[in-house]
């Protein structure tokens, strides 16, 4: 005669459903985590102007867009840089070659490369005041047409930026606006 037994093996680690929120626990945990996890998307929406524009941003105080743009075309030219495309009144870009260290990091055979830093102006709502930003790319057959190709580069590459701005808000500063 055979015996057929019935083997129960252990459900360890098998969570039925409901089971996972049931525990005292979780049951308080849930919430809070929840609560925190709102709190600090809305904090992201909500920044302080100080903190907006990311890495080496500045404020510029009563002032226009035609102050800034000549106020950075003095301060880049200082630098090297030499002017490129304009978006006006949102933007204005400066060019310098990328010498022999960024020739050999970002070229390629027969190509030149360029440094384009974008200076970005944003208007602060119903006032004078605007947020200057930069964005940076490497640009690979600059001011050739149909060959020019952009690569935009980490927003750390900004930070470099900050004391150039600054530079450029104190020559803008209380120009007044148009």
């Amino acid at each position: 005669m055979l015996i057929s037994a019935k083997r129960e093996s252990p459900s360890v680690g098998i969570v039925r459903p409901g089971e996972i929120c049931d525990t005292p626990r979780v049951k308080f945990l849930l919430p809070l985590l929840t609560g925190v996890v709102s709190m600090l998307l809305a904090s992201c929406l909500v920044a302080p102007e100080s903190s907006s524009g990311g890495l080496g941003a500045t404020t510029v105080r009563d002032t226009n867009v035609d102050a800034i743009n000549a106020a950075a075309q003095a301060v880049f030219a200082e630098y090297g840089y030499q002017p490129g495309p304009i978006v006006y009144p949102e933007s204005i870009s400066f060019d310098k070659p990328a010498g022999a260290f960024g020739e050999l990091m970002y070229g390629g055979f027969d190509e030149t490369t360029t440094f384009r830093v974008t200076l970005v102006t944003t208007q602060l709502p119903g006032t004078n005041d605007f947020r200057l930003s930069t964005r940076v790319s490497h640009v690979t057959d600059a001011g050739q047409a149909g060959f020019e190709d952009s690569t935009r580069m980490s927003g750390v590459w900004s930070a470099e930026f900050g004391p150039i701005l600054k530079k450029i808000a104190a020559q803008a500063q209380g120009a007044g606006g148009i």
